[in-house]
C-alpha cells in the first residue's frame, strides 16, 4: 500500500489466490505522553515493522513453546510488496515495543503499466524478484523466527498476479499473501495510530499507496481504535500517473493535468465522503493522520530538509494549508525541477504529483486543520500482530502445559 517511501535511515502460508485475510491481533503499547507538533515530536523509539521468513513460515517445533524470557531474542519480520516499493523490516521485541535490527527498501515499480494492460510486465516482475531475493537473504541471515509477507494492489489487480506469486515462491522461497484492501487498511491503522493527535471526536487515517489509497474513519480509544468506516480506491501514485498519462507542455498544461488527477480521485472518494459528512458536521475538531511516502516526502519539503530524516518527520503534526502550499508548488513544476529538489530525486519526480492530487482530495472531503505524518504503517502493523499472536499462543501453551516452563 505504501508508495515510494524515502530510504530508511533509522536502524537500531501459501499465497492466497483470493482476497481473504486473517484478523489482525491487538498489540498493547503506550501512546505518546503529549500530542506531537512541528516543534515537539515523540522520539521514534523502537517502533518499526516485520514479515515472513525465507520459507514464509515459522518453525512449528518452536511456535508456542518459546520461554517468555527467550522471546526478546527472537527476530520477527514483515515484508510488504506494494505497487511501487518492496520493503522489509526485521525486529526483536523490546518490552511493549520492538527494535529494528535490519531493514530494506527498494523502488521496484511492480505496477508500472498495469492500468493499461491489466498485467504485470516482465521487466516489473524481474525488478521485484531482484529485490525479493535480497529480502530472502536477509531473512535467512537474521534467522527469523516468525514472519509474514504480503502483496497488495498490483497483485490483486493483475491477471497474472497469482502466477507471479508462484514464481516468487519458486525463486526465493518467500510465500507472499495477497491481502485484501480491508486487511491492508487495518494493518496500516494498527501500525501508525499511536501517532494520531490526541483529542475528542473521530479521525481519518489514510495510506496513499502505489496502486490504491485506503481511507479509514476511526473512533480512538483503547489499545486499538475502532474502525467506523473505510474505503479503498484504485488510485495510488503509480496507477493515477498511468491513468492520466505522462506530463507534457508548459506550466498551464501541467496544472490542467493536475486538475484532471484531482477530479478523478475526488469522484472515486465520493461514496466515502457522503458517508462521513455527518461526522464532520457533528464535531468541532476533526483529526487526520497520513502514512505513506507521499506525506513523508511532502513534510520533508515543508521542513526544507537537505535530505530525508525520519526522526524529523515521523510524528510531525503541521497545518494542512502548509501541505496544500507544497502541493500547489509541485503541481506546476516540470519533472526536471522536481527531480532537483531534496528528498524527491529522479525516482520520485514522476509520481509525487499524483500523491499531491490524492492528498488535496483527502483534505477536500475531510477538512482537518492539522495533518499528522507517520513514517510507519503496514509493516509495523504486521510486526505488532505477529508478536501479539505469538505471545497469546505462548500464554495459552503455558496454561495447557505447565511443565513446558513457559
Amino acid at each position: 500500500m505504501a508508495d515510494y517511501s524515502p530510504p530508511d535511515e533509522h536502524k537500531g502460508t501459501r499465497a492466497r489466490r483470493g482476497n481473504k485475510s486473517g484478523k489482525v491481533a491487538d498489540f498493547r503499547y503506550k501512546k505518546p505522553s503529549r500530542a506531537p507538533t512541528e516543534r515537539s515530536r515523540p522520539p521514534v523509539g523502537p517502533l518499526h515493522g516485520v514479515g515472513p521468513s525465507a520459507n514464509g513460515r515459522s518453525d512449528p517445533a518452536r511456535t508456542g513453546t518459546t520461554r517468555p524470557q527467550a522471546r526478546s531474542r527472537q527476530a520477527y519480520a514483515a515484508l510488504d510488496l506494494g505497487t511501487n516499493n518492496c520493503r522489509l523490516l526485521i525486529a526483536k521485541p523490546e518490552g511493549e515495543n520492538f527494535t529494528v535490527i535490519d531493514a530494506f527498501s527498494r523502488v521496484v515499480r511492480l505496477g508500472e503499466g498495469l492500468a493499461h494492460t491489466g498485467r504485470l510486465s516482465d521487466k516489473a516482475m524481474d525488478r521485484a524478484l531482484a529485490a525479493l531475493k535480497v529480502c530472502a537473504d536477509k531473512l535467512r541471515r537474521r534467522n527469523v523466527y516468525l514472519a509474514r509477507s504480503v502483496a497488495t494492489e498490483a497483485c490483486r489487480r493483475a491477471e497474472n498476479g497469482a502466477d507471479f506469486i508462484d514464481r516468487v515462491q519458486r525463486e526465493t522461497g518467500i510465500l507472499l499473501d495477497i491481502i485484501s484492501a480491508q486487511e491492508e487498511a487495518r494493518l496500516a491503522v494498527l501500525g501508525c495510530h499511536i501517532l494520531l493527535e490526541q483529542g475528542p471526536g473521530p479521525a481519518v487515517i489514510f495510506d496513499i499507496g502505489g496502486g490504491s489509497t485506503e481511507l479509514v474513519l476511526i473512533e480512538p480509544g483503547g489499545p486499538v481504535p475502532r474502525i467506523l468506516d473505510w474505503q479503498s480506491v484504485p488510485f495510488g501514485v503509480v496507477s493515477l500517473t498511468d491513468t492520466v498519462g505522462s506530463e507534457e507542455g508548459e506550466r498551464d498544461d501541467r496544472l490542467a493535468r493536475y486538475a484532471r488527477m484531482r477530479s478523478l480521485v475526488f469522484e472515486s472518494f465520493a461514496p466515502f465522503a457522503e458517508r462521513i459528512a455527518s461526522y464532520i458536521e457533528s464535531h468541532d475538531s476533526i483529526r487526520l493522520l497520513g502514512t505513506s511516502g507521499t506525506v513523508t516526502t511532502l513534510a520533508s519539503l515543508h521542513l526544507e530538509l537537505p535530505h530525508y530524516d525520519r526522526n524529523a518527520v515521523d510524528g510531525l503534526i503541521l497545518k494542512s494549508e502548509a501541505m496544500r502550499d507544497v502541493n500547489l508548488r509541485l503541481s506546476g513544476m516540470s519533472m526536471a525541477e522536481r527531480a532537483a529538489l531534496p528528498c524527491i530525486g529522479e525516482d520520485r519526480a514522476a509520481m509525487v504529483v499524483a500523491g499531491c492530487a490524492i492528498l488535496d482530495s483527502i483534505l477536500d472531503i475531510w477538512p482537518a486543520e492539522r495533518l499528522g505524518v507517520a513514517d510507519r504503517g503496514i509493516r509495523e502493523g504486521i510486526l505488532r500482530s505477529l508478536m501479539a499472536a505469538d505471545v497469546k499462543g505462548q500464554n495459552s501453551g503455558a496454561r495447557q502445559n505447565p511443565a513446558s516452563g513457559a
